[in-house]
């Protein structure tokens, strides 16, 4: 037993008042040594809390029955709200074409949502041996256009994930984002062959998946590389500064970072504002256009309040 050396950890779950964390070695990795922890006290008194995903110091160690007291949150680079999961890297929203329908106007939503963490963004579309190669080429080329470039799995076929396992090796911690029912599951069963989780067919009536996984874990994929496991997400609606908003939508910072574009004014938003460079003729720009208002009432409703 050792109660005074501390020791950084990784939370890796959550259940109750206990976490599991992943202690990290002399060279920096997080090993396969998972400690039961409990918080110290001060922490909550703070009004701070632990998430899956967080880096902590840990203390009063004890390497014989495998324990330790959390004394320290490590700052973190970024949280996503529900469910509650620190330091992402990287985000693959993952959508079905087929069964439920894709939706457009979700999948833009949840990629906003995505790119406010500032993380690297990817889009996955599950399912795509229901459509055929037309529909396929389509959604791909409408993506595209998006400035995405979207993986698209036959969730059927073990050896379409062979890239992607690859890929996901090499980030730090990654989540698969998406509605329930849309192949979430599956994806992370034959990515982590032993985690064996319950998977569950969409309702005809409603068109909608039930969510089969019950607690946000992290699960090992390789020497400081993770992935998240999930219960299912909350599409929530953030509330986001105007001038942030450009950063949201690839269609318009990859014109600035592409062709080293600049406006006139360094605070112009690309409505109306004169100057401005940036091509509008793309796909999502009524919806851009929208948010702006949005961000601007609502900060109007703020100086009034």
């Amino acid at each position: 037993m050792n109660f005074h050396k501390n020791i950084r950890g990784l939370v890796t779950k959550k259940f109750n008042e206990f976490y599991y964390v992943d202690l990290q070695d002399n060279l920096g990795f997080y090993d396969k040594k998972r400690f039961l922890c409990k918080s110290r006290k001060s922490i909550r008194f703070k009004n701070d809390f632990i998430a899956v995903g967080d880096e902590v110091v840990i203390n009063q160690i004890d390497y014989l029955h495998k324990t330790a007291v959390i004394t320290n949150l490590i700052p973190r680079k970024n949280l996503l709200d529900r469910p509650a999961v620190a330091n992402l890297s990287d985000v693959y929203v993952t959508y079905s074409v087929e069964e439920p329908k894709l939706n457009f106007s979700q999948v833009s939503k949840l990629l906003i949502n995505a790119e406010y963490l500032n993380v690297n963004v990817s889009l996955i579309l599950t399912k795509c041996d229901l459509i055929n190669k037309e529909r396929r080429n389509y959604l791909i080329e409408k993506f595209k256009d998006w400035g995405y470039y979207p993986k698209t799995l036959n969730l059927q076929e073990s050896s379409a994930f062979i890239n992607l396992l690859n890929e996901l090796k090499s980030k730090k911690c990654s989540i698969l984002m998406g509605p329930s029912g849309v192949g979430k599951t599956t994806l992370l069963n034959k990515i982590i062959p032993h985690l064996n989780n319950p998977t569950a067919s969409v309702s005809l009536k409603i068109k909608q998946g039930k969510n089969t996984t019950r607690n946000v874990e992290l699960f090992s994929l390789s020497k400081n590389s993770y992935i998240v496991d999930t219960p299912g997400f909350n599409l929530h609606k953030i509330e986001i500064e105007s001038n942030y908003i450009p950063f949201l939508f690839p269609e318009i910072y990859n014109q600035f970072e592409k062709y080293n574009y600049r406006c006139k004014f360094n605070d112009c938003l690309h409505i109306d504002e004169p100057g401005c460079v940036i091509d509008k003729n793309f796909d999502r720009y009524k919806l851009y256009r929208d948010l702006i208002n949005e961000a601007k009432n609502l900060n109007y409703q703020n100086l009034g309040d």
